[in-house]
């Protein structure tokens, strides 16, 4: 679905670009796309003078999930230091958090398509346990605890 504007990219700023084929919800639940995105990236770290890759120039790119993926992937090879570092990531409208879909961004924009706000959510859930019956405690706020949502209220908040 991706390999025309991966072409582009590649074209127009003279880069080398591997994407990912990574296995999908519903039927390969989490962790099974972030694992695949994590083997992919560290491989091709290991093997950049294979590909003829400068070690300084490395970032990763993702869209919707493949942007929470993209993340992901960072912050896990952040630490590593057998691995060269990554230069950047490139985050297009990720799914980054799940604690609060009523924050403002979710309301301003819950009627625009592609992505309407109980579509995120579907698939928020799809992704992480291929069940969608808590669907409306998710939409309501009341999938996580009132100490959680006041602990991480600092990162996530209309604030």
């Amino acid at each position: 679905s991706h390999e025309r504007i991966c072409q582009y990219i590649a074209k127009e700023s003279g880069s080398l670009v591997v994407s990912v084929g990574y296995r999908l919800a519903p039927e390969h639940k989490y962790p099974a796309a972030y694992e695949d995105c994590l083997s992919a990236t560290q491989h091709f770290l290991q093997h950049l003078e294979h590909y003829g890759v400068d070690p300084a120039r490395v970032t990763v790119c993702g869209d919707s999930a493949g942007g929470n993926l993209a993340a992901a992937v960072s912050q896990t090879l952040a630490g590593r230091s057998d691995l060269p570092r990554l230069r950047a990531q490139i985050l297009i409208y990720p799914g980054l958090q799940a604690l609060d879909f009523n924050l403002p961004s979710y309301q301003q924009n819950r009627g625009v398509p592609l992505l309407f706000r109980e579509s995120a959510v579907f698939y928020s859930l799809q992704y992480v346990q291929g069940d969608t019956s808590h669907l409306e405690e998710v939409l309501e706020g009341s999938h996580i605890p009132p100490d959680m949502r006041l602990k991480y209220s600092k990162w996530v908040s209309p604030d």
